[in-house]
C-alpha cells in the first residue's frame, strides 16, 4: 500500500496547566514509531501505511487516557490517493 498522510489533534480533557504535558506525551510516543511527522501548532502530520497510522492514533488516545484525561477529543484528517501522497510534496515549496 502506497503512503498517505494523516492530521491528528487531540484534544485531552485535562486540567489546562497539564494540557501540553498530556500532548507532549503524545508526541514522543508518536516520535518513537519509526513514521516521519511534523507537529504544528494545531496538529501533528504523520506519513505511513494506513494501518500504522491508525494504531497510533488508537494509542494516543489511550496515552491521554493514562495520563488522567477523564475524555479524548481527537480531529483526524487522512490524505490518501492509490499513488501515495508525502508530506514534502504538499508543502515543499512553501519551505524557507
Amino acid at each position: 500500500m502506497a503512503k498517505i498522510t494523516l492530521g491528528l489533534q487531540v484534544l485531552p480533557y485535562v486540567e489546562e496547566e497539564r494540557l501540553y504535558q498530556v500532548i507532549g506525551e503524545v508526541i514522543s510516543y508518536i516520535a518513537s514509531c519509526d513514521v516521519k511527522y511534523e507537529v504544528g501548532p494545531m496538529e501533528t502530520v504523520m506519513e505511513g501505511e494506513l494501518d500504522q497510522l491508525l494504531e497510533i492514533v488508537k494509542k494516543a488516545q489511550e496515552i491521554c487516557i493514562e495520563q488522567g484525561a477523564t475524555r479524548v477529543i481527537s480531529g483526524i484528517k487522512i490524505d490518501y490517493k492509490k499513488t501515495g501522497v508525502t508530506i514534502d510534496e504538499k508543502v515543499e515549496k512553501y519551505r524557507k
